[in-house]
């Protein structure tokens, strides 16, 4: 199912550093895996709230590119700002919904005083204390890229949450209420939203041995006025398992992280393809651009994209972004 002849998928000359991209983590990653001690160690690191991380803050990335204007959000009928990597906001159906939200200066395991994980590229494009109010927050799975505890941590918990399948132990320590786990193809009520969640080709274990949580994409559809359709796609490789699903008004999928996880996700030209299924009037491409989780130079995604995609859809570019529709 993978694009044949793209550069990551070319074979690596013999003796090449190339030819086994991440060969020492997979030692380290086997070697845990057989002690049970260390994943014991692993799951607990796996659950910081990041309260004593103070390393982490003392130096702040950089402003995102774009600052976006929220000032006539309550009024927008369809609207979307790309705050970084997976985490959108959303404004449909009259309510607010915020995916994935990862607003830490790093992510990974949490070590007291320091995150072990990658460090942002830019600052979120909005603070997470001038956030507007959130009806719902979607969690497409436990990656550390797209659950991230000490940011949740931050959060209202009054806040409902729709997520994965056998994530809710990462999310019910930390108060909420109300979190709703949806398997593919199952919908759940929210308001006046419709979410249901639809299947990707990915994974969902967050340190080693928790293969058995799950992973979705999500279609967010208002069942208020007009009507309208947001696809949020989480992480996939490339697949088509969205070719029969509704046209969407909006469509978000990822197009980063594939040098060399090209088995987890889509390359630029291959997410296209993704995308096309969902006949979308509007396109916004994420999982670029935030943290350095694979081997692509910076903007080698969106040049790729542009390179094949229809230019007058794909309508954020840039962390910051915004459009209203």
């Amino acid at each position: 199912m993978d694009a044949s002849g793209s550069p990551e998928n070319l074979p690596a000359a013999s003796g090449s550093r190339k030819e086994r991209p991440g060969a020492h983590w997979k030692v380290v990653a086997d070697w845990a895996k057989a002690r049970p001690w260390a994943l014991a160690a692993a799951d607990r690191l796996g659950r910081s709230r990041g309260r004593l991380a103070v390393v982490d803050r003392l130096m702040p990335p950089p402003p995102a590119p774009l600052t976006p204007d929220l000032s006539g959000w309550n009024a927008a009928e369809l609207a979307a700002v790309w705050i970084g990597h997976a985490t959108i906001l959303l404004r449909i159906g009259g309510q607010t919904v915020l995916t994935d939200p990862v607003f830490a200066h790093r992510i990974g395991l949490g070590l007291g005083l320091i995150t072990a994980g990658p460090r942002r590229r830019f600052a979120p494009a909005v603070d997470l204390r001038k956030l507007p109010p959130i009806d719902l927050i979607l969690m497409s799975h436990a990656h550390f890229d797209h659950l991230d505890r000490p940011t949740l941590a931050r959060l209202p918990k009054k806040t409902p949450i729709v997520t994965a399948p056998h994530t809710r132990d990462l999310l019910k320590d930390l108060g909420y209420a109300s979190i709703t786990e949806l398997r593919w193809k199952e919908s759940t009520d929210i308001g006046p939203l419709r979410i249901t969640a639809e299947p990707v080709r990915h994974w969902g274990a967050r340190t080693f041995h928790d293969a058995h949580r799950g992973y979705n994409a999500y279609q967010i559809e208002s069942r208020t006025g007009p009507g309208r359709r947001v696809f949020f796609g989480g992480d996939s490789a490339h697949q088509e398992l969205w070719r029969d699903l509704p046209r969407a008004d909006l469509a978000i999928v990822g197009i980063g992280g594939y040098r060399p996880h090209i088995g987890g996700h889509a390359n630029p030209e291959q997410a296209w393809e993704m995308i096309e299924h969902l006949k979308p009037d509007a396109v916004i491409p994420m999982h670029h651009s935030t943290f350095k989780l694979s081997h692509e130079p910076w903007g080698e995604p969106m040049e790729r994209l542009m390179a094949v995609a229809d230019a007058r859809r794909v309508v954020v570019d840039r962390v910051g972004g915004m459009w209203m529709g």
